[in-house]
């Protein structure tokens, strides 16, 4: 026997994360088949839910990610290979939609409008990564060891695409202030507004708020402004002073990457198709459905409202999202960069220096 032969294979870094988005394929797989053979809708459109039918575009897709991951684990990394998890991540990206959602009606002890459908967003987000972590697991490595880097501030331009980004909460954030204290708007009391809240089976939880002048949607607005500017700003990268115990330790990446994807992946979309719809409507090409409003006139002002803000936020949240990743990317190189420089980590051995603000 050879040496090469008694040589054992150096697992490639592609193998283990081949087989984790493997292992998802076929459960994503036969998630779709489940719901294509037995009519269990796997989407829900709008309040609706979809054509049972679309399982076999889940299955399809699951099918595709299957025989992409087995050639990774078999071939190794290949450029083709690569392009097409990355069109296989976009497509998943789509099925995860309104996953963002499901977490709000959860976090506020609400029932998810379909189980099946918050199976397919759940896993379709757990393939967003999976698939993305094996196309960038055939990336060749770097050289020499790595350094975290110093903590920054984003560009001056990103900083005030985070104040647009605030801004445009602020509408919305009075509208449904104004609802929660009893006021009138788009011919709306506060009162017929808690109706239909009960109505729509909201939670103790929700009514408890807002029966104490607040709004859940509100609170979650007021995090989704403290994530935006986490993202801009140097602590979000350390955390500051002022969180007592973690202070000076370094933010894990993912904790505030994940929920900034989540929440831009179905914001930006949502903020985005919805303003068109709007504009659309407004110009009488389409109508505007009544709802729970006295007019469509008055639906059409809620809606430019609500979506305008999720539009601009959405948008000002995935570019917050990128230069995060960017400015956080470890620094190659043996050695840490100089002190002060945009990416040094250390200085001098000791912790990094994180600005007040």
């Amino acid at each position: 026997m050879t040496d090469a032969a008694r040589t054992k294979r150096v697992p490639r870094p592609t193998d283990r994360a081949g087989r984790a988005t493997l292992c998802w394929a076929a459960a994503y797989t036969a998630l779709g088949l489940a719901g294509a053979l037995s009519g269990t809708p796997l989407f829900q459109l709008g309040p609706d839910p979809g054509p049972p039918a679309l399982g076999w575009a889940v299955a399809a897709l699951g099918a595709l990610a299957t025989a992409t991951c087995a050639a990774v684990t078999r071939l190794g990394p290949r450029r083709p290979l690569g392009t097409a998890l990355r069109a296989l991540a976009g497509l998943t990206a789509i099925a995860a939609f309104s996953l963002l959602m499901d977490v709000i009606t959860l976090m506020f002890g609400q029932g998810v409008d379909s189980w099946p459908a918050a199976a397919n967003h759940a896993l379709a987000a757990a393939g967003v990564l999976l698939l993305t972590a094996t196309a960038r697991a055939g990336r060749p490595p770097t050289d020499g060891t790595t350094t975290p880097p110093q903590p920054t501030a984003a560009p001056r331009p990103l900083q005030l695409t985070a104040c647009a980004g605030t801004v445009a909460f602020l509408p919305y954030i009075a509208m449904k202030l104004n609802w929660a204290l009893g006021g009138t708007f788009a011919g709306v009391t506060g009162a017929e507004m808690r109706a239909t809240s009960e109505r729509n089976g909201v939670s103790d939880l929700w009514l408890t708020l807002e029966s104490w002048g607040l709004d859940a949607t509100v609170l979650l607005a007021a995090l989704g402004v403290f994530l935006l500017w986490g993202l801009v700003r140097p602590w979000g990268q350390v955390f500051p002073r002022w969180t007592t115990f973690l202070r000076g330790r370094r933010v894990p990446h993912a904790l505030p990457l994940a929920p900034a994807l989540i929440g831009a992946a179905t914001l930006l979309p949502y903020g985005v198709l919805g303003l068109g719809y709007c504009a659309l409507a407004t110009a009488d090409v389409v109508t505007m459905r009544r709802g729970d409003f006295p007019t469509p006139e008055d639906t059409l002002l809620v809606a430019w409202v609500g979506l305008s803000a999720f539009a601009v936020y959405g948008v000002a949240l995935a570019l917050a999202a990128r230069s995060y990743w960017l400015r956080t990317r470890p620094v190659p190189g043996g050695s840490a960069p100089e002190a002060g420089s945009p990416t040094s980590g250390t200085t001098g051995g000791k912790p990094p220096v994180v600005p007040s603000s």
